[in-house]
């Protein structure tokens, strides 16, 4: 008689069958397409300046832009991804993208305000369509390296988001806003590269279909899920924090920097460049130096370890403003991808899901307060703004809310001696 690991077990149950190689050719795949999603995604903060001299905007008219794009992407991708772990659908990707490849030919035509907020709900809703099941494509990819395959992915998508100011300076400053025409180019690589994503993700789970639904809210103890329900809620704050953070900076550090220093649009875009590259750099390091050091401890230290250069930042000249940018860059998004890897261990067997949570609603509420952040450059003018901004980070003191990695390990032990109990019995009955 033999039996099987719940480690094995639970991983039958998510469609990937028993641990395998990992396959890295589709994980640099998803994470190029990754990159270019995000690219993409990122033309919009990056025509900020161009909207608001061409079409005479408010900041709070920006603001709105910024939530059409956070909402449709990041809001609707819980939705996604609770679908998804019921229906995984592999030819969503090239699907979704086709909606980014329209939204940014319509960007590239559009003559009044409202055309602009539709041509950015249709790329939101590609972006939506892309995050959850390209992260259950890494999750799937990784064999017995997931905390690689996370990072490998979630660093496509920062070193796409890195690319907006250059777009900025090279693309949108000359050409306006008919440069979003180069972009539709950029979809059709990623069509075609999702489509070649796509075939294999359909012959995987031809392979390893998945047979059973988790049922584990059903056999967990209450207190435990009472706990489980705290650390996903304090974890989903922290990472808006985090990413409200981000939005004040990709968002509006370029026009307080011309505010304060008379700097000129395209110089700020350099600015913000180092800013959000460092971060595609944290980003890859903060995978491994978690599994040295502990997920929590990373988290810990990505938050309150910035505070100190994060109030800096304000009110130091433009040369210190270089090297404040790279080290807050490279330490705050140092756990991106390690909050996704938390979660999952929070929520064993829902890949999209969680990836909805943590990618999509956590980081889209933070883009959201780029509504309250433009309102309060109205009132307040952009270096008040970036002064409040500054404290963000020291929210990081409630990450010791969260569980810590020991205890985490044993809840996730649990939850798979759960879904092995409920594989033997599917096993079982569908004999």
């Amino acid at each position: 008689m033999t039996t099987t690991s719940p480690k094995q077990s639970s991983n039958s149950i998510q469609g990937t069958g028993d641990i395998k190689p990992t396959v890295y050719r589709i994980l640099f795949a998803i994470s190029l397409v990754h990159l270019l999603n995000d690219s993409i995604q990122s033309v919009i903060p990056a025509i900020f300046p161009i909207l608001k001299s061409q079409m005479g905007l408010s900041y709070t008219q920006v603001g709105w832009v910024q939530f059409a794009i956070n909402f449709t992407a990041s809001i609707m991708q819980p939705v996604v991804g609770l679908y998804t772990d019921r229906k995984p659908s592999p030819y969503m990707l090239p699907i979704g993208m086709t909606s980014t490849l329209m939204g940014m030919l319509l960007l590239a035509f559009a003559h009044s305000y409202w055309v602009v907020l539709l041509s950015v709900c249709l790329v939101g809703l590609g972006s939506a369509a892309f995050h959850p099941e390209g992260s259950r494509v890494s999750h799937m990819a990784a064999g017995g390296r997931k905390g690689l395959a996370q990072s490998i992915f979630q660093v496509g998508g920062n070193a796409g988001q890195s690319l907006a100011p250059m777009m900025t300076k090279w693309i949108f400053i000359p050409l306006g806003l008919f440069g979003s025409i180069w972009f539709t180019g950029v979809a059709a690589v990623a069509i075609a590269v999702q489509l070649y994503i796509a075939r294999w993700y359909k012959v995987v789970l031809q392979d390893a279909p998945v047979k059973a639904k988790s049922i584990v809210q059903r056999t967990v103890n209450p207190q435990r899920r009472k706990q489980i329900r705290f650390a996903i809620c304090m974890l989903i704050f922290l990472v808006f924090v985090r990413s409200w953070y981000g939005a004040a900076m990709s968002g509006y550090f370029a026009f307080f920097l011309k505010d304060t220093y008379g700097i000129t649009i395209d110089r700020a875009q350099d600015f913000i460049f180092l800013f959000l590259a460092a971060g595609a750099v944290g980003t890859f390091l903060g995978g491994p130096l978690a599994d040295r050091f502990g997920r929590r401890n990373l988290i810990f230290f990505s938050m309150l370890g910035s505070a100190p250069f994060a109030l800096l930042l304000p009110h130091v000249s433009i040369a210190w403003a270089y090297v404040l940018l790279v080290i807050i860059g490279i330490i705050l998004l140092s756990s991106f991808s390690v909050t996704v890897v938390y979660a999952q261990m929070l929520f064993p067997g829902k890949v999209g899901t969680v990836s909805g949570l943590i990618t999509g609603l956590a980081f889209g509420m933070g883009g959201i307060g780029s509504v309250v952040l433009g309102n309060l450059c109205d009132t307040l003018g952009t270096a008040r703004v970036m002064e409040l901004c500054a404290f963000l980070p020291l929210f990081g003191i409630l990450t010791f809310l969260l569980p810590s990695d020991r205890k985490l390990k044993e809840w996730t032990e649990e939850s798979s001696l759960i879904l092995f109990a409920l594989f033997s019995y599917c096993k079982k009955t569908l004999k």
